[in-house]
């Protein structure tokens, strides 16, 4: 057993107030800790250690093969206040259950139903809101388009008319969430200040109308092919034979709506802003599209044949992963790295971080596609790119997650090509996601494509 000796920590970071610079600045702080101390970096907070691990053995050990010695992080333990006890938030033995109850909804059939539906939304949001040379705010257009589909998705049922006070409130609570990350904050989230009154309205707001529509599909019993309805019927066969309780059904429905609104939309915002800032793979990404789609919407059938589409959403997804930080509390004393790790400290997995290591990803901050051709997929260690987490945690949702970016993509691409307005610094503002600070302000341009189809095709 490796004496209790610390690792190394990042270079003039006064003891026990390093946190306090990874708060002002998380991916920068998180980045030269990786770089300057390897694999195993310690940094202490104002009641907590903290050890960021950044080798792929190490990840897979927390999250996959030692899974059961860890519980969330501070960040979704304090997230419960929004989320309750839904799949992002809760511990065994109901996370277990909750998960039995809920992979249904996220079967792949289940999830290739909704593919008509996705691509529908992304031409009506290019139909009714962007014009050729208009400027608009892409980060802020793919949260409306994901929110669109994860409403429609989840309940089955049109919500525009809620859609923006839907909006504002998940924008209050996951503004929130950055102050719940501060020193103290179990003490300053009792007291009440103007932030937690935001809050706790934000959070009312969204449970009335949850809680309303179970209340009426509860009524009327009709399957709709809804997510809510495939989490209505599950009965737990292999525990207790019932099914989920009207909080256990609002906490999953909160999660699924900012789960699956917040992390596609951001991943889409910054793949639109990467494809403008590297002119040659937008011109291969659009050569595919005209090849494989000859003019009309994408499909699910299509996905197959959209290899180069992936590719560029995966890549978009290393260099700016929408979940950028994982947490994990040790519940047992952990060894790692020639380290002791003592129970109750915390452990971070960076994916921003690990997805720039240069002994996994050469020339890191290049925008490449290529990486994730099926060859370069196979020569790097499983978790040096773990954009959905791994283990029995891994996020439910990511194969929708994975259709819905390619999808959309691949509809609006072959329609459009958006350029960034001149004179703006994009940014990452790493808080409960990823997201471009300020957002992403773009011109559109119209795409003009002329296709020589065949005598069949024409037919």
């Amino acid at each position: 057993m490796p004496s209790r000796t610390y690792p190394p920590g990042p270079k003039g970071a006064l003891p026990g107030l390093s946190f306090l610079s990874f708060t002002r600045d998380p991916l920068g702080f998180l980045t030269r800790a990786a770089r300057e101390c390897g694999d195993v970096a310690f940094f202490g907070g104002m009641s907590d250690d903290f050890y960021l691990l950044s080798h792929p053995d190490f990840v897979k050990d927390v999250l996959v093969t030692r899974n059961a010695s860890f519980m969330k992080g501070r960040g979704l333990q304090r997230a419960k206040r929004l989320l309750g006890e839904g799949l992002l938030t809760s511990e065994p033995p109901l996370h277990r259950r909750q998960r039995r109850l809920a992979q249904p909804a996220f079967h792949k059939q289940r999830i290739n139903a909704y593919a008509s539906l996705m691509v529908d939304y992304a031409l009506r949001l290019e139909r009714e809101r962007w014009e050729d040379g208009r400027p608009l705010d892409v980060a802020q257009e793919m949260m409306h388009l994901t929110l669109a589909v994860v409403g429609r998705t989840l309940f089955g049922t049109e919500t525009e008319a809620e859609a923006e006070e839907v909006r504002a409130a998940l924008s209050a609570t996951i503004s929130s969430f950055a102050q719940f990350m501060m020193p103290f904050a179990e003490i300053l989230g009792r007291l009440p200040l103007p932030a937690n009154k935001r809050f706790e309205r934000a959070r009312a707001r969204l449970d009335r109308i949850i809680y309303r529509v179970i209340e009426e599909r509860r009524a009327d019993g009709e399957d709709r092919g809804d997510l809510l309805s495939m989490l209505l019927d599950a009965q737990d066969e292999e525990g207790d034979g019932t099914g989920m309780t009207d909080e256990q059904l609002r906490d999953e429905a909160m999660t699924i709506f900012l789960a699956g609104h917040e992390t596609t939309a951001n991943a889409l915002a910054w793949t639109w802003y990467l494809l403008s800032q590297n002119p040659e793979v937008e011109a291969r990404l659009h050569a595919e599209l005209e090849e494989v789609l000859r003019g009309r919407p994408p499909t699910a059938e299509d996905l197959p044949r959209l290899r180069y589409a992936e590719m560029v959403f995966a890549e978009s997804m290393r260099l700016y992963p929408p979940a950028w930080l994982l947490g994990r509390r040790a519940l047992e004393d952990y060894e790692v790295g020639g380290y002791l790790i003592p129970r109750g400290s915390l452990v971070m997995l960076s994916p921003y971080v690990m997805h720039r290591d240069p002994r996994f990803w050469p020339d890191p901050e290049r925008f490449d596609p290529e990486r994730f051709t099926p060859e370069a997929k196979a020569a790097r260690p499983q978790f040096s790119y773990f954009p959905f987490g791994g283990g029995p945690r891994r996020c439910s949702g990511a194969g929708f997650a994975w259709m819905e970016g390619v999808l959309v993509l691949a509809a609006l691409a072959q329609r459009w090509r958006l350029r960034l307005v001149p004179g703006q610094r994009v940014t990452p503002q790493p808080v409960v996601t990823l997201r471009p600070r300020r957002g992403v302000l773009m011109k559109a341009e119209r795409r003009e494509v002329s296709y020589n189809l065949s005598v069949e095709e024409r037919v």
